[in-house]
């Protein structure tokens, strides 16, 4: 049914849901209250420790970026700490052999709330269906209404 993404470059697999999508990814990073500060877009079929490697991040030093377990890269951790000031804080996969601490664990989870609270009001903005022609439009319409949920957040 996907007319505007049938390459399969763009084929990427949701693992929550368990079923394969043709489209993009949004990665995003957002301040405590919820504003999205940066973004970045890939092929759904990127892994999303690629986006955030691709992601121009312009924190200030000693910033805390909270992620899912997608995220969690020991190297890309120890860079982004030296070079940046940045601290990464994924949340550890079950076989992961440095474990979180409960509280640690516990940090992530309220942190990481806000993000996939700001998700939820970008998409609940969607209408049922986006129209375009290209993707460069359809990549258009998203930073539109990424833009949009700013301007609103900031009022």
């Amino acid at each position: 049914r996907v007319k505007l993404c049938q390459d399969e470059r763009l084929r990427g697999y949701n693992a929550s849901k368990r079923e394969y999508f043709y489209g993009i990814k949004v990665h995003m990073i957002v301040t405590g209250q919820g504003l999205p500060v940066e973004y970045f877009f890939t092929a759904g079929s990127v892994h999303d420790n690629m986006g955030l490697q691709g992601m121009v991040m312009d924190l200030p030093q000693g910033s805390h970026l909270y992620g899912d377990k997608a995220y969690e890269n020991e190297q890309y951790q120890a860079l982004l700490a030296h070079y940046q000031g940045i601290r990464l804080k994924a949340a550890k996969k079950n076989n992961s052999r440095l474990k979180d601490t409960w509280a640690e664990e516990l940090e992530n989870k309220y942190f990481r709330k806000q993000i996939e609270v700001s998700f939820s009001q970008i998409t609940a903005k969607f209408p049922k269906k986006i129209h375009a022609l290209t993707m460069q439009g359809f990549l258009l319409k998203i930073l539109l209404f990424i833009l949009a949920f700013m301007f609103g957040k900031m009022i």
